[in-house]
Order: structure tokens, then sequence, then C-alpha cells
């Protein structure tokens, strides 16, 4: 009960807002070589206006981090995100980062090219990927894994 009528009431303040010209929101592309995760928040990134994984798409675990779920992922987000009012939507790559890779994986050019072709207006693109300041040891010990 009192699940629906705080969505009820998230729904309505979207609604509001998007009389006046539209509401802008920002598109969280999390891509790593195993998935990509495209969330789509509000401006202050505190309510969750939409969230899809390649892994939601697809049933094959090797395909999850291809470009096709990751495609399809950006889409559906992008069309619950305009049912929603949304308009336009700053965008925030991230790759895995730290001490592993700090290029963000295979779906996330594909990604923000669905976003785009979707209708929603497109403001920044910036990369968030997690890069030390300092070195952060390895996982996997002096003499580094032993197969």
């Amino acid at each position: 009960m009192a699940k629906e009528l705080k969505k009820k009431a998230i729904e309505k303040k979207y609604e509001l807002k998007a009389d006046k010209e539209g509401v802008w929101g920002v598109a969280h592309i999390f891509s790593t070589a195993n998935n990509t995760i495209i969330h789509v928040t509000d401006l202050t990134c505190a309510e969750t206006i939409s969230k899809y994984s390649g892994g939601m798409i697809t049933t094959k675990d090797r395909e999850k981090g291809s470009a096709f779920p990751a495609m399809q992922a950006a889409k559906k987000a992008a069309e619950e995100a305009k049912e929603k009012g949304i308009i336009g939507v700053h965008i925030r790559v991230r790759g895995k980062g730290g001490n592993k890779k700090k290029a963000p994986g295979q779906g996330a050019q594909p990604a923000i090219r669905a976003l785009a072709r979707s209708g929603l207006r497109i403001g920044l693109i910036e990369d968030t990927t997690p890069i030390p300041t300092d070195s952060i040891k390895r996982k996997g010990g002096r003499r580094g894994r032993r197969v």
C-alpha cells in the first residue's frame, strides 16, 4: 500500500515537471567485459527513473557484455525515461577502474548511440572511471597467479 502511494507521488512529480518544457536526467553507463548496466536518474542522481542491464535482455551469459544487448537495454531505459517526462540526458560512462581495466567495455558506445537514436537529447558525455592516485596492490600475491 505504502509503495503504491510513493510510486504515484513520484510519477505525479515527474508529470508536473514534464509540463514545463521537460526534465533532464543523468544516464550512468557502467560497462565491463561481462555486462553493461544503464541506469537513468534525475539530475541529483538520487531518484532512479529506469535501470536495465545486458543480463536482463539476453539469457546467455557470454552475450551480456556485447553490443546488441547493451543497445536493447539502452533503448528500453530511454523509453521508460521518456514516459516519465525526461527529454534529455547527460551521460556518465564508467569502466571497471581501480587496478583493473580503465577502458569501458564493448557495450558502452552502442548504448550511447541507442540513447541518442531513441529521441533523447544528449548533453555532456563524461568518463567517471575511478583512477587511483597512488598504487594499489593487485590481487594475486608477490609471485602472481600460479596456474
